[in-house]
Formats: structure tokens, sequence, C-alpha cells
């Protein structure tokens, strides 16, 4: 007697039919020939791509602020100059970055007020925005240094021609403006000496401020183009 039953007779679907044909060791088969199969050519390229950006940020803002920047004069301090020298780099001590000099500017109080913790002390990393004013020249060989003029923590939007907003940050009682340290080649280094020893012999052992020009881009960020040690230029 033939069996009717529903189950004998339904049709099995093709997806059903071979998912039973299928055994395990098919589908390691399966898994391992697609792990050997080669990666996409943009999965090796993205993560490059990636690095090299990183890699390339830093000289790109340089070169952006050196293009759209505007020319900026700044001064050092006197007593450092004989210590410019470090290894292979020099290292500026700009008046600008003492506290001292900045608290007598209209805004230093109202920046302290609100980038200060408990006992007035000021939060490391604190932002603050320092407006420089150009100082006329009157034909003289080296331009003289732009004068500070008051102190902001947000970055003032419009400000005219002849001044300028230079972005700093507060770090263990100073103000860093990321012009405080540049490279230079050995034939410079060993001019720069000269010059240094020069100046002091002139001056009976006096030191004189190294006049340094930077670029400021809108946003604040400053880069150092050359420096006056006398009336001598060095490009960096």
């Amino acid at each position: 007697m033939a069996n009717n039953s529903p189950d004998k007779n339904k049709t099995l679907t093709p997806e059903k039919e071979f998912s039973e044909k299928l055994t395990f060791r098919d589908y390691l088969i399966a898994t391992e020939q697609k792990a050997n199969q080669p990666l996409p050519i943009w999965r090796l390229i993205a993560p490059l791509m990636v690095q090299i950006g990183l890699i390339l940020a830093v000289p790109s803002q340089a070169m952006y602020t050196e293009m759209t920047g505007k020319t900026v004069i700044l001064q050092t301090i006197p007593e450092y100059s004989n210590n410019v020298l470090q290894g292979s780099s020099v290292s500026f001590d700009y008046n600008i970055s003492r506290t001292d000099t900045l608290r007598r500017l209209p805004g230093w109080r109202d920046w302290v007020d609100q980038n200060s913790i408990r006992n007035g002390r000021i939060n490391q990393g604190s932002t603050l925005y320092l407006v420089l004013q150009e100082q006329r020249t009157f034909n003289r060989a080296v331009p003289p240094a732009w004068r500070p003029v008051r102190v902001s923590s947000d970055r003032p939007i419009y400000l005219p021609n002849n001044q300028v907003a230079l972005k700093g940050n507060y770090q263990d009682g100073v103000i860093n403006y990321g012009l405080e340290n540049y490279y230079v080649s050995e034939e410079q280094r060993q001019q720069i000496n000269n010059d240094l020893s020069q100046i002091q012999q002139n001056r009976n052992g006096r030191t004189t401020p190294i006049t340094v020009k930077v670029k400021v881009d809108p946003q604040g960020n400053a880069v150092p183009t050359s420096m006056w040690i006398g009336d001598r230029n060095y490009r960096f």
C-alpha cells in the first residue's frame, strides 16, 4: 500500500537540497579558499594613504601658514641671546612669552579668570590669543618688533590691517607660541656663534636681543622664517 504522507511527497527546494548535500568538510574547504584569495588593492592602499596623510599634516600646516600668513616681527629677551644655540637648533625666548609682560595688557585679568582653577592657578595648556600691532619703520635696516596690545581667550575675528592675533598655550608659567625652537644647518650655527661673539665684544659684554620674522595665519598659528642678529639676516 502506497504511503501518501505529505512529508514524503513534498518537493525539496534547491536551497534546502543543496544545504543537505553540503558537508562540514566542504564548508572548511570553501572558507580556506576564501581566506587565500588576495585582498582588493583598495584595502591595501587605504591604510597607507592614511599614514601618509598623518605624516604630511605638520609640514602642510607649516606651508599653509607661510603662504597665507601675515609677516610679524618679534623680539627675544636680551639676556638669553648668548644661549640661543642648543645643539642643532636655535632656541628663542620672547618677551611676549613672559606673564610679566602680558599681565599689564588689557584682557589679561579676564583671561586668567576664565582659565584658572582653585587658588588662582592657570590650567596647563590654556589657549591664549595675543593681539600684536605693527610699529612704524623709519628706514631701519632691521624692522621694529610688533607691540602687544591686548589678550583674549577667543580668537579675534575683526582686526585692522596693522594688527594680528597670535595663538599661544600656557605651559609651566610661560606662553608657548610654537616658535621657540628651529633647526639650522652646521654652516649657520658657526656664523651665528661668530655674530653673537662679535656683538658682545662691540658692546663690552652686553648682549643684544635677536629679532625674529614670523608668518601668522588667520587661525593664529605661526612659523618662523628668518632672524636678525645685529643687521645680519638668517633665513630658515
